[in-house]
């Protein structure tokens, strides 16, 4: 057998047909054998070589493309990164001008009246401010001088008193109710029954979101007015008691009038007043024990024949001024 034969098992040399130089082997497949012998037996290798020969890396198959990497398009667009925090602009780029809000959203011509409307409340509030302080001072020099204008502004609706802070706050409740003595038009007298003042103007402030300072105050400061001037006898301490008697006395005459007490052709002649004290109930927490029993006090009959023919000659001159 020969030993070059090609169909022999025999390893063959260095010069047989797998050697540089053999006889059977062409140049070019000697070449292309020596080349691909290594794939063969390294393939890792040999592929990693095609990646970094042929393959480009996923940063950089953008680039190669002419396509900005995503980082560093967020970067040029001032978009917030994965922390959350925004870049800046690069230099050069053009913020879109962030919209006017308040006053300044406003034409000129409106924030010329804005600002006047605003300068106008502020003087206002200032004014009152003041007016209300030198009520509530002690006597001065600027009381003494324009004591009447701060009365002005303050009298009725702005009064200020020290009733929340005294020792001893009200723990009553006060129902002032008033009769009269009518003589009727076939001239008989008769007594009316009682009308409950009191209740009538809490009907009239219960369930209204603006009551009348009239209906609040005006027969609670004059029975006020009228208990602070008189003594336990129900005699008038100087003029004020008087003049507080003459207020009460026509207070009655309007809301009975207003009542229509006298009837057709009637004429009310006197007027009698009397007021209910009850204590109020304290709270269950408390150990306090006050009676619930009501108090009464009754005033003597006063005369309103003054009150009654001011009013008739009062009405005749409005009806011959009509005529």
């Amino acid at each position: 057998m020969d030993a070059y034969d090609k169909g022999s098992d025999a390893r063959q040399g260095q010069d047989g047909p797998g050697g540089p130089a053999g006889p059977d082997r062409p140049d070019g497949e000697a070449d292309a054998a020596e080349t691909t012998a290594p794939e063969a037996d390294g393939a890792p290798e040999a592929a990693g070589a095609r990646e970094a020969a042929d393959v480009p890396e996923a940063a950089g198959t953008a680039e190669v493309a002419g396509v900005p990497e995503v980082a560093g398009a967020a970067e040029a667009a001032g978009a917030p990164d994965a922390a959350g925090a925004v870049r800046p602009a690069p230099p050069g780029t053009v913020q879109p001008a962030a919209p006017r809000t308040g006053v300044a959203a406003l034409s000129p011509r409106y924030q010329v009246g804005a600002v006047v409307a605003l300068a106008v409340v502020a003087v206002a509030v200032c004014a009152h401010i003041g007016m209300v302080f030198l009520h509530l001072a002690p006597s001065n020099t600027l009381t003494k001088q324009h004591g009447d204008v701060v009365d002005e502004w303050v009298f009725p609706e702005f009064e200020q008193n020290w009733k929340l802070f005294a020792p001893n706050p009200l723990q009553q409740n006060v129902s002032v109710q008033v009769r009269a003595e009518v003589s009727t038009a076939d001239g008989e007298i008769r007594t009316t029954g009682w009308y409950d003042l009191s209740a009538e103007d809490g009907r009239a402030i219960d369930g209204n979101p603006l009551p009348s300072h009239t209906q609040q105050n005006e027969l609670r400061r004059a029975w006020d007015f009228f208990v602070a001037s008189h003594d336990s006898d129900d005699r008038p301490v100087g003029l004020r008691g008087t003049l507080s008697e003459t207020y009460l006395r026509r207070i009655a005459l309007l809301r009975l009038d207003r009542d229509g007490a006298a009837g057709t052709g009637g004429v009310v002649e006197r007027v009698q007043y009397r007021s209910r004290t009850t204590n109020v109930e304290p709270p269950p927490w408390s150990g306090e024990k006050v009676s619930d029993r009501p108090t009464v006090r009754e005033l003597p009959w006063w005369s309103v024949s003054a009150e009654t023919r001011g009013a008739k000659s009062g009405q005749a001159a409005r009806e011959g001024g009509a005529a």
